[in-house]
């Protein structure tokens, strides 16, 4: 029998609603400890929920200058031990580059990490391995220094965030504000330097390697989980016919929600759109809408609880991806568990994920036309949807499920912790 692991994460920050690191973070320890293995946790603000099944939680303070100086909070940049507090190093760097435009985050939280870790293990702590969840601050290169093995998960590199800004940039200012904001060569130049980065689809891997420069040997493909007891099919919710849903931020251009906007004129008016995003009236998605004279038929939800979302997921008749990149495209991954199928754009992972769920159809990407086809084909056929649904619930269960992802994940902590260093 094999020995139970003894992991630490670090991550930068741990609450599920500030993005998917929370949710990975949250679910992949608690699969673990599930496990056998033995987890503690060392994490920035905002901090996760509680966690029981950890052996120690540890929140490391971080003052979030650069969320509190664009929201011009100044009071809040105040530390809890007075003005005088500024002049610590740490937070002196961290208001400096908030000031400058840069993400002090990573950095600052990746010594802070070291200082705590290390300081564990001169306390007697031993750590068969430590995992990084997508941080890759200089600080990890300390912690390898001491002999850890460390490795990292990275759902997608930075720079597919940074392109997709240079897409939203209006002037030069803002485009160089870009450039300045991304610490891609301190992720880039660490990443290469750790014993394994884990990542979630091939399309993923192919993009650290090409833009991190990460030798492919070094990465591993290790899946994205999710809670299939949550995201599941509910008899007693009847489909909406004519019911499209959409979870994606239009702010963002790589998830082509403007597109999708485009394709719903091309539907028959019974035909509606829901889309989980923040609600905001004078937003560009109202204007798409308008533009192409179907305001009435959108609706956009605001955020939402989980229990919610997995409801409009039930109820949808349709999921609609239409990205133009995803490192693993979860929301197509939630749908196909809740049996609901998908029509999705051909692009990033989207098609691996498809593959894996069969739950659905890929079409050309940024091609309102093609798009409004493959939903029309689908609305069209009621049994092969039922059909679809069901059959990617059952495949999804098996690839995706946080049993399955925390088991491949540990199999990558016994190979780097065996490895000679």
């Amino acid at each position: 029998m094999t020995r139970p692991l003894r992991v630490a994460f670090v991550s930068y920050r741990g609450n599920m609603q500030c993005g998917g690191q929370g949710v990975y973070l949250w679910f992949l320890a608690r699969e673990l400890a599930r496990q056998g293995h033995r987890v503690e946790v060392f994490v920035g603000p905002p901090y996760p929920d509680p966690m029981p099944f950890a052996d120690r939680t540890e929140e490391l303070p971080n003052q979030q200058f650069w969320a509190r100086w664009f929201a011009r909070d100044w009071a809040g940049m105040i530390p809890p031990e007075g003005p005088l507090g500024l002049l610590n190093p740490l937070h002196f760097y961290e208001l400096g580059a908030s000031k400058l435009g840069f993400l002090p985050e990573p950095f600052a939280f990746s010594l802070r990490a070291f200082r705590a870790v290390s300081n564990a293990v001169r306390a007697g702590a031993r750590y068969d391995v430590i995992h990084d969840v997508q941080c890759l601050g200089y600080g990890l290169l300390g912690l390898r220094a001491l002999g850890l093995p460390i490795v990292t998960t990275v759902h997608h590199p930075l720079s597919v965030d940074r392109r997709a800004s240079f897409v939203r940039d209006r002037n030069l200012v803002e485009a160089i504000g870009t450039m300045q904001f991304y610490p891609l060569g301190m992720q880039a130049f660490v990443a290469r330097r750790l014993d394994r980065v884990l990542t979630s689809s091939r399309e993923s891997a192919r993009q650290i390697e090409g833009d991190f420069r990460v030798r492919p040997e070094r990465i591993a493909h290790v899946g994205n989980g999710l809670d299939v007891d949550l995201y599941s099919p509910d008899p007693q919710v009847s489909r909406e016919p004519g019911e499209l849903l959409c979870v994606g931020r239009a702010a963002d251009p790589n998830k082509g929600i403007h597109n999708l906007i485009r394709a719903l004129a091309h539907l028959p008016p019974s035909v509606r759109l829901t889309l989980v995003d923040r609600d905001e009236p004078d937003g560009a998605v109202f204007r798409w809408a308008r533009e192409a004279g179907v305001a009435e038929r959108l609706t956009v939800t605001g955020r939402l609880e989980t229990d919610a979302l997995v409801h409009l997921y039930r109820r949808a008749s349709l999921c609609v991806v239409p990205s133009r990149y995803e490192g693993f495209g979860l929301p197509a991954v939630e749908a196909m568990a809740c049996g609901t199928p998908v029509v999705a754009c051909a692009a990033g992972a989207l098609p691996e994920v498809l593959e894996v769920g069969g739950g659905g159809i890929l079409v050309p990407p940024d091609d309102p036309e093609a798009l409004a086809k493959g939903i029309a084909s689908l609305l069209e056929q009621p049994e092969t949807r039922a059909r679809l649904g069901s059959e990617a619930r059952e495949r999804v269960c098996a690839a995706y499920s946080w049993s399955s992802v925390a088991a491949a994940t540990a199999e990558v902590y016994r190979e780097v912790a065996a490895a000679p260093r």
